[in-house]
């Protein structure tokens, strides 16, 4: 959700895999955006303890939640370049066995936690693209403004990425749509209150595709 239910404002959180066309998307649309994050070099090391690593992503996540709550207050409609809710990154590079579930298994501890303190909520539409692989690699080089680092891990993702979304779809239906529509928002993009907070995290996490190891 993207709050309490006090008023009528809508979080739409804007998701793809690197070069899926996120931020110019987000760029054509009249409403605030909470941009996607950029690396600050105190990112964790690698050899970092995997409880130290979640902290520092969950805390990451919820400095954008709280920016979008606070740009909410006087917009409509406030786009996320990139899910604030970070947790499905850690979970999709377990999948393809790009990382450790451990990694998965203490950011969802962390995550759980800003959840139930009120901290980090699921934004009330997800809009998702996940392009071809050769779109993806058309896009990149022909995108030559940006760097994109681990593009081709990034694009090992696109399926394990649907997955998720798919869980957070049959989690609560109508919450994810497909495609980053030509014509903006679609209408109308409704608030969906009192249903993003612990419950529908947990409901997300039990839908988790079967024969997939789960916490």
């Amino acid at each position: 959700m993207s709050g309490d239910g006090e008023n009528g404002d809508v979080i739409i959180a804007v998701e793809g895999p690197s070069a899926a066309g996120k931020t110019t998307w987000c760029s054509r649309q009249p409403w605030p955006v909470v941009a996607e994050y950029q690396p600050t070099g105190h990112e964790p090391p690698d050899d970092v303890d995997e409880s130290r690593r979640a902290a520092y992503w969950v805390d990451v996540d919820v400095g954008r939640w709280g920016r979008a709550r606070t740009l909410e207050r006087g917009n409509p409609i406030v786009l996320c370049d990139g899910d604030p809710v970070k947790l499905h990154y850690s979970w999709c590079l377990a999948r393809v066995g790009a990382a450790p579930w451990s990694r998965f298994d203490e950011q969802l501890r962390h995550a759980r936690a800003a959840f139930a303190a009120g901290r980090l909520g699921m934004a009330d539409l997800v809009m998702v693209s996940i392009p071809s692989v050769e779109t993806l690699h058309r896009r990149r080089a022909a995108d030559r403004t940006r760097r994109r680092r681990s593009f081709d891990l990034h694009v090992s993702l696109r399926e394990s990425l649907r997955e998720w979304h798919s869980a957070v779809e049959s989690a609560d239906p109508g919450r994810v749509v497909w495609s980053f529509p030509p014509d903006g928002v679609p209408a109308p993009a409704r608030r969906r209150s009192g249903s993003g907070g612990p419950a529908l995290l947990e409901r997300l996490v039990t839908g988790l595709p079967a024969g997939v190891r789960r916490p």
